[in-house]
């Protein structure tokens, strides 16, 4: 996709670079892409947004998760406006903090309480600093490779950290148990908790779901030590199992971090845990000053809501299954091999012998001009609002997208 010039997203890259270091920070910035990728949106709606220069994109980043019903859902936003007309960053929090806790207690198996907070990384931080409160120890076991946030003791970045961060983090391997027993034996007496990905979904490599010895093991590990497993649900919350992505392996964990799509776009995280913890989760002190505001609270009581009356999982599930299965039978065609991985509604899509991201690269840019927003390295997302009419748009933009890396191979041999 050729790069438009004086568009007003370039205008506003020039003067954010005046006044914002880099122009843009995290996981966000619009340079990590290739390209042709916009870094300002004007709206969003459903499962299309527009950029600052008014192209229209068939949405598969979903706002890199949040959207899990799609952008401004009817229902959602009605309660988020009701609860903000009556009051949001008040003095403490309103009656729907209550309502909320009670809905997220009786959704997720093995919650016996909850507490809220804004980002991912404040709940994965909390669950790291009420597992060992709870248990008097300093140790915590987390996969190489892993992402739970963005501050110092987790970052992806070693900019600015230093190794006492880190003194206390040891490592294993996703999905290897013997490395999960050999990094517990290391951390002896002084093991905290283990915290895990629902399934690993590191940047720019195959995404692996647990296997069952691996989630058993990890819990047999908390129960033979006394430490607590803490599952990051971060980013997989509420779109593999509404009760836990891993209750289909029989697994629960002690602890578990929220955020993304518990209020379909509206900030709010949150943690759940077991009554062992609770005492720990009362003593700590985390805290925020817009932690307890109430709409996005009434955001989260909709989405859940909706998320439970209207089978949203099954939705994602065989809409994600139409695009794969679609996306395969294209690539077949067109003499394409790539690999698809992970749960089909959060897709990710590498092609092989493309160390440098030369296919995915074209495979996206080809798309995205043609009005359809994949990532080529970070697994994607699809919400509620994607049916088979868009599903079906995009494999026709895929196809296009797949003959383009056909004809590239062709022209390179």
């Amino acid at each position: 996709m050729p790069e438009v010039k004086n568009s007003v997203d370039a205008a506003l890259r020039d003067r954010a670079l005046r006044v914002v270091p880099g122009g843009m920070w995290g996981h966000l910035h619009a340079n990590r892409l290739p390209e042709g990728y916009p870094q300002f949106f004007a709206r969003a709606e459903g499962c299309r947004l527009w950029d600052v220069d008014g192209r229209s994109y068939l949405d598969f980043m979903c706002s890199w998760g949040p959207n899990l019903l799609g952008h401004h859902h009817p229902e959602v936003e009605a309660a988020a406006e009701r609860q903000a007309r009556l009051g949001d960053c008040m003095n403490g929090p309103a009656e729907v903090m209550v309502e909320l806790a009670e809905l997220l207690v009786d959704t997720v198996a093995h919650a016996d309480w909850t507490q809220f907070q804004k980002n991912g990384t404040d709940a994965t931080t909390s669950c790291a600093t009420i597992a060992r409160a709870g248990t008097g120890r300093r140790k915590l076991l987390a996969a190489r490779g892993a992402y739970h946030g963005a501050v110092p003791w987790c970052s992806p970045s070693v900019v600015g950290v230093t190794s006492e961060d880190r003194a206390h983090i040891l490592y294993y391997d996703f999905n290897d148990a013997e490395s999960l027993r050999a990094a517990a034996a290391e951390a002896g007496d002084d093991l905290a908790g283990i915290i895990v990905s629902a399934y690993r979904h590191d940047l720019a490599r195959d995404q692996e779901l647990p296997t069952q010895g691996f989630a058993t093991a990890a819990r047999a590990v908390c129960d033979e030590t006394g430490a607590a497993l803490i599952l990051d649900e971060v980013r997989a919350g509420f779109r593999l199992d509404l009760a836990g992505s891993w209750e289909r392996l029989g697994v629960r964990p002690d602890l578990a971090a929220w955020s993304k799509s518990i209020a379909n776009g509206h900030a709010l995280a949150a943690v759940t845990g077991r009554d062992w913890l609770r005492h720990a989760a009362a003593q700590v002190f985390v805290t925020g000053s817009f932690w307890c505001a109430a709409a996005p609270m009434a955001a989260a009581v909709a989405t859940l809501t909706v998320l439970r009356r209207d089978n949203i999982v099954a939705r994602l599930e065989a809409m994600g299954a139409r695009l794969r299965e679609g996306i395969e039978a294209s690539a077949a065609r067109h003499g394409v091999a790539l690999r698809q991985s992970g749960p089909v509604q959060m897709p990710l899509i590498l092609f092989e012998d493309d160390a440098d991201f030369a296919k995915g690269n074209l495979f996206c840019q080809t798309a995205l001009a043609r009005g359809v927003y994949f990532h080529p390295r970070h697994n994607m997302f699809l919400s509620a609002a994607h049916g088979e009419a868009e599903i079906d748009e995009a494999l026709a933009v895929a196809d296009t997208a797949l003959a383009a890396v056909a004809a590239r191979s062709r022209a390179a041999a």
